[in-house]
């Protein structure tokens, strides 16, 4: 195999490598881009997506909101199975003013990135926490529900579809894919799906929830820049991920923290993931 073919089939395992996560490393076709970009727009000033009924994105600053620094060390801390140090991140949390519900969103979702055992075990510490906290006297603020019913069935799919196709700036298929449709149907139904139709939570608050799972967890770095590129797609800036990699190094550990700074400086650099 001369090298052409070599960097082709690395460019395809790459691009594969990043699907698995659910996510496309860039637009397709020039028209793929002049659409997301167009819907880019119309989300950053907070409005909704008539055809996918996908959730507010909130307008953007130049830094994490309260409740988002407090979401990245309990993601983290979650995704790395160390339920001490999530306890103490919970309670600062809870301190900070993020809401039960906040916090019990970022658990659930957990679920996708490092499986079912540490989300449970992470909603388990969360609920002592809360229990513990009530004890106290402390009365943290419930937070909201979904404010609407999540779709089922067929109607589950095609939402799952468009919050896929919307977070990525582009219709996500490819090699993996075709090897293993069932994998993206999956990741439509369960992921895009049930949790990213939950309105309770915004999406760039989920970003930053995966950003910092994922750089909790070694081995995943194209899913890393994917979701990068996600959160720079949806209107984070390169400030606010920046400030992420800062309190991961601070709250967690440097080593989380620097693959966060080398996610994002391959982005800005404009390199694949692999």
């Amino acid at each position: 195999m001369n090298s052409t073919a070599h960097a082709e089939r690395r460019r395809l395992v790459a691009l594969g490598a990043a699907a698995a996560a659910g996510l496309a490393l860039s637009a397709t076709s020039a028209g793929a881009v002049t659409s997301a970009t167009s819907a880019t727009s119309a989300t950053s000033a907070g409005t909704r997506n008539p055809s996918s009924h996908s959730m507010t994105i909130p307008p953007t600053s130049e830094r994490l909101s309260v409740a988002q620094q407090a979401i990245v060390p309990i993601a983290a801390l979650a995704a790395a199975g160390d339920m001490p140090r999530l306890n103490a991140a919970l309670n600062q949390g809870l301190d900070a003013g993020l809401t039960v519900s906040e916090a019990r969103e970022v658990l659930v979702q957990l679920y996708a990135y490092a499986g079912f055992p540490r989300s449970l075990n992470a909603l388990a510490e969360l609920m002592q926490v809360v229990d513990a906290r009530q004890q106290r006297g402390l009365r943290d603020a419930p937070g909201r529900a979904p404010g609407r019913p999540i779709p089922q069935g067929d109607a589950l799919l095609a939402a799952g579809t468009a919050n896929q196709t919307r977070l990525s700036g582009a219709p996500v298929q490819g090699p993996l894919f075709d090897f293993a449709p069932v994998a993206n149907e999956y990741l439509r139904t369960h992921l895009f799906g049930d949790i990213f139709e939950r309105d309770n939570l915004d999406w760039h608050s989920r970003e930053v929830a995966t950003v910092s799972m994922l750089a909790a967890i070694t081995g995943v770095e194209p899913q890393l820049l994917a979701h990068i590129r996600i959160a720079t797609h949806i209107g984070m800036t390169a400030s606010q991920l920046r400030e992420v990699g800062q309190l991961l190094a601070e709250r967690v550990g440097t080593d989380s923290g620097q693959r966060v700074r080398d996610a994002l400086a391959r982005h800005l650099a404009g390199k694949p993931a692999g």
